[in-house]
């Protein structure tokens, strides 16, 4: 468990820093790809299980979103991976490519929305997440104090992060293409990283806190049933 959190850890990290492509450039970004290429074949290869019991067992609501999610991951990812490889110019330069702009074009667009995806991936395990991190730092006990800080945080998190994503045009990003990329004015690395992980933590959250309200009605209904 503690590698597949590692693993999952450094794809997103990975998955960040190649977003920046303005800031790394080419050769970096494409040795990222490359990097982020395996370790999304290993976090595939230690979630093999999960394939074989997609029709078996209960499909309640949650399931059925979450079987969606990873397959719509699985695709985004395997798109932008593949264009990726069809368009390098550093690693890959002997790969004879028509047509690059609409390569290039598809890569974009399945990197945002692989981003977008991504961070409801993990809101769907943001729960296991905390109880690991729970558990590797001994911390058992309940703490209003707390619970009411890092809500605090959340809050001021999304705030931002909607701030972010309407000033850097997420949604144009997601449904329009610009062949030369995008790139916001005076951005800065600390800028990029922080604008990147506050728009993460809108769908983390959101999606975190919608399981819980499904949760909490598929409870109510059923003891009301029994």
């Amino acid at each position: 468990m503690l590698f597949k959190i590692v693993n999952d850890i450094v794809m997103t990290i990975l998955m960040l820093i190649a977003m920046a492509y303005y800031i790394t450039g080419n050769r970096v970004h494409e040795f990222i790809g490359v990097s982020l290429l395996v370790l999304f074949m290993v976090h595939n290869f230690l979630n093999r299980r999960w394939y074989s019991r997609i029709f078996k067992g209960k499909h309640n609501l949650r399931r059925i979103l979450q079987i969606v999610l990873n397959l719509l991951f699985l695709v985004a990812m395997a798109v932008m991976m593949i264009c990726g490889i069809l368009i390098s110019s550093d690693i890959f330069p002997f790969i004879p490519v028509n047509n690059d702009v609409v390569f290039r074009q598809i890569h974009v667009q399945a990197a945002y929305w692989g981003f977008v995806i991504m961070a409801v991936h993990i809101g769907f395990s943001w729960s296991m997440i905390i109880n690991s991190a729970r558990r590797m730092t001994r911390i058992t006990s309940t703490s209003l104090i707390r619970t009411i800080a890092l809500r605090t945080l959340s809050v001021l998190i999304v705030i931002y992060g909607i701030h972010s994503s309407i000033e850097r045009e997420m949604g144009s990003k997601l449904f329009i293409y610009s062949p030369f990329g995008y790139w916001f004015n005076d951005d800065s690395t600390i800028r990029f990283f922080i604008d990147h992980l506050t728009i993460m933590g809108i769908y983390i959250c959101g999606t975190h806190y919608a399981l819980k309200f499904i949760q909490n009605q598929e409870q109510k209904a059923f003891q009301k049933n029994y």
